[in-house]
């Protein structure tokens, strides 16, 4: 199935089930004291830094936050797409830097300067016009479970995950569906160029233990045990020090260097309640911020925030790499087409 098929029949799901439950969602979001928020699973999570970020804004405003877990990035933008008619979210959160130009076709936001931009570095405001604001960052990376793997195995480079000795040992994430998944994707092209992709994706096929729809998914494979190896970030052993006091799940750092990711927030156009959309962004950027960083185990973007020792699990790699947006907007569907012929053979 190609690309704009799986887009369709996604799109159509979500129609229904909209329908479904929009009116006691609408009617939450239209009172007005209430907003409502989207979020992708993993930030809704048990595991994620949204409740008690809402906890501590209702605690602080007194303004009802309705937290939607509306799927990962990707199946959440499509979501509110399909809502543009009869809108419901006032607030989206997670909308990476390689979907902006998706997210600006859809027409689904609206510009919001937020005094919290002071505090946050140029490089990361990659929006000049402030419709999606960054709220963190961090290179996508494979995270080892040292107790499953031992060290003189562990792969130092993407071309070395390809060697038959990881067959189903590796969890990777689908791009069509996946921010994650699609950062990988990403991070292949930059470092093999469109002429040599496809072969790793070939050989990674073989070594694949699965290839989950989210990250949630992938990473709680990894958990229970299922495989030593997966796609995630650079920064999540944070969440295990933090939260478990463990360094058993340790970050790889690979010779070819790192792809990129920020994450951002969105004001919809559509919103019935911007000042306390606008209230929750605020929030989002300054008192969160430390929330973010050690739940999400992402970096923050406020400068003013001070990380916690367990961040010196979080190393940094020697190279970082980015593809522009524009080239993204150009080839992405060609390229989830050619990623999906392969991966279905």
């Amino acid at each position: 199935m190609t690309k704009h098929r799986n887009y369709f029949a996604v799109l159509a799901i979500l129609l229904v089930s909209s329908f479904l439950f929009a009116q006691g969602a609408k009617e939450s979001s239209s009172t007005n004291n209430t907003i409502t928020v989207y979020a992708y699973d993993a930030f809704c999570g048990d595991w994620g830094p949204g409740p008690a970020i809402v906890t501590e804004f209702e605690a602080k405003t007194g303004i009802k936050v309705n937290l939607v877990s509306a799927g990962d990035a990707i199946e959440m933008l499509i979501k509110v797409q399909s809502e543009k008619n009869n809108p419901i979210a006032d607030v989206v959160v997670g909308i990476s830097d390689d979907m902006a130009a998706k997210a600006y076709a859809a027409d689904l936001f609206e510009a919001y300067q937020s005094p919290s931009l002071a505090s946050i570095p140029a490089f990361l405001q990659f929006d000049p016009s402030h419709k999606l604001l960054p709220f963190d960052y961090g290179n996508f990376a494979f995270v080892v479970d040292t107790e499953k793997l031992p060290s003189e195995m562990f792969p130092t480079s993407l071309q070395a995950l390809t060697d038959p000795k990881y067959k189903n040992k590796v969890l990777l994430i689908d791009p069509r569906t996946s921010s994650v998944g699609l950062g990988l994707l990403l991070w292949t092209i930059e470092v093999y160029g469109e002429q040599e992709y496809l072969s790793w994706w070939k050989a990674m096929k073989q070594n694949a233990l699965t290839i989950t729809e989210g990250w949630s998914s992938a990473y709680g494979l990894f958990t229970e045990g299922e495989a030593p190896l997966v796609l995630s970030y650079t920064t999540s052993p944070v969440y295990h020090v933090t939260y478990e006091d463990t360094t058993r799940y340790q970050t790889l750092l690979f010779s070819e260097g790192h792809s990129t990711t920020i994450e951002s927030v969105g004001l919809l156009s559509s919103s019935k309640n911007k000042e306390h959309a606008k209230a929750f962004i605020d929030f989002l950027l300054t008192d969160a911020q430390l929330e973010i960083a050690t739940a999400n185990s992402m970096y923050p973007v406020n400068s003013t925030t001070e990380l916690p020792p367990a961040f010196d699990w979080a190393p940094k790699p020697q190279k970082n790499l980015s593809l522009d947006a524009a080239t993204i907007e150009k080839n992405l569907d060609r390229w989830l087409t050619e990623w999906t012929q392969v991966m279905s053979k």
